[in-house]
């Protein structure tokens, strides 16, 4: 490949960390790096990004290995498939995600159902120190359960909680320095003892859960009448059945309704506990939002999408947590699917492509003083809310998160349910919270805190 290039060592792992300005200040927008014996073509920038995965994105649509998962999904799924595979998995599930209201006021009313048990969960703390971890995790992965399985579960119930500890872990261990590791020297460390094991543990037992939900469907499934995801993919393997071409296997299934659980719980619950935190730490900021939310919704009614329009304030401070925190600050490793010839540089088909979406949220042309929280980055002179081309905190393009929408929903509709019914107290003094990520790999992690929900 011909461009310029700096091998693995401090370079790489300071690109890791920082996203690369650097190397970026350096090489340019295009630049390679070798992570273990792999180039790796590192895309920086607004520009580049934006013509790599929205100008050409079919060209950029296939997925690099991630040797850590990889083991795992062995190419199936939704998020870790490639080519055609991908491309049917992707659209039969997000044709089943609209046929269960994603989209539309179904899957609103059932998140704001959600929202109010989270408000009396809240509640039961009686303004006393809580860790807001797992309660958070609570909401979007019920809202998925009763995509997934048309049930929910009670936010005591072990089963589930043991469920949203693993979601929880696995994201810590695949964000540490380890995994990192891992990925660039696989049949060297896969055997080594590590944290890789629990990540392989916690899936094997995420993978048994799933697993008996499927036997359960299987038992009573009705053909006529698909109740949730697993009856719709269930039924499309029995149809395809006799096609030993399909895509459509029990092990796909497995995979895409793992896909599917892990994208739309830790992500989301994590981006909350984040956000909350930055809310802390600015009372100014939440106070705002406050009075936004008495003024537009009121104490005595739930808020809805519709009021998001009203709101300017809020959909700003939204967009700022997400901007901000940079939850997956080099989305996962695209691939080129041919030989192509991008810039002045030469591709080889499948070559792996990371996209540093720090550089876009991070961008100091379009949010001037990046490295500060502030709303006011999506907010015009008038106070009005202000869209962003820049705002590609769900990726972008063909590969873009299947549940944006769905995540986007959830996050207005939970912090203003939230900040309806309490004042966050915290702990410490304001300008002594540290915000700063206890990790930052594959994603961010905010550092641990406790804090009271004080009914208003």
């Amino acid at each position: 490949m011909e461009r310029e290039k700096c091998e693995l060592g401090h370079e790489v792992h300071h690109f890791v960390l920082s996203g690369g300005i650097e190397l970026a200040e350096r090489y340019g927008p295009v630049f390679t790096v070798y992570l273990g014996m792999k180039p790796t073509v590192v895309l920086y920038g607004y520009e580049a990004i934006k013509e790599a995965l929205i100008d050409r994105s079919e060209e950029f649509s296939d997925r690099s290995c991630f040797p850590v998962v990889d083991w795992i999904t062995r190419g199936v799924g939704i998020i870790f498939s490639s080519g055609e595979k991908w491309k049917l998995t992707r659209s039969f599930s997000l044709t089943i995600l609209r046929n269960m209201g994603v989209g539309k006021k179904t899957i609103e009313d059932r998140i704001q159902e959600e929202a109010l048990c989270l408000v009396e969960a809240l509640k039961k703390t009686n303004a006393s120190p809580c860790d807001p971890t797992l309660l958070l995790g609570c909401v979007p992965c019920n809202v998925i359960c009763s995509i997934i399985f048309q049930n929910r579960f009670e936010y005591d119930d072990k089963t589930f909680l043991t469920l949203l500890e693993y979601f929880h872990e696995n994201f810590l261990i695949s964000s540490s320095s380890w995994i990192q590791l891992y990925n660039a020297f696989p049949l060297l460390i896969h055997y080594l003892p590590g944290s890789h094991h629990v990540l392989f543990k916690n899936i094997a037992n995420q993978f048994k859960f799933l697993m008996e939900k499927i036997k359960e469907h299987q038992e009573s499934l009705d053909f006529s009448n698909p109740r949730d995801f697993i009856d719709y993919f269930l039924i499309k393997i029995e149809k395809e059945k006799h096609n030993k071409q399909t895509e459509f296997t029990m092990d796909n299934l497995i995979i895409t309704i793992w896909d599917v659980f892990g994208a739309g719980t830790e992500t989301v619950s994590t981006t909350l506990r984040y956000g909350l935190l930055m809310l802390l730490k600015y009372p100014e900021v939440t106070a705002k939002v406050q009075e936004e939310i008495h003024h537009v919704v009121g104490r005595h009614r739930s808020p809805c999408m519709q009021d998001r329009s009203c709101m300017p304030y809020t959909d700003a401070v939204v967009h700022e947590i997400q901007r901000y925190i940079n939850l997956i600050p080099n989305s996962l490793p695209h691939a080129v699917t041919q030989d192509i010839k991008f810039r002045e540089y030469l591709i080889p088909k499948g070559t792996a492509i990371v996209t540093s979406l720090t550089s876009v949220l991070h961008d100091d042309k379009e949010f001037p003083n990046p490295d500060c929280f502030d709303p006011g980055h999506f907010l015009d002179e008038s106070g009005n809310f202000k869209k962003s081309d820049y705002f590609m905190a769900f990726s972008a393009g063909k590969r873009a998160c299947v549940g944006e929408g769905l995540a986007r929903m959830e996050l207005f509709l939970l912090l203003t349910n939230i900040l309806q019914h309490f004042t966050l107290k915290p702990l410490v003094d304001p300008k002594d919270i540290d915000t700063t990520p206890v990790v930052s790999g594959l994603g961010t992690v905010p550092p641990f805190f406790k804090l009271c929900f004080v009914p208003v």
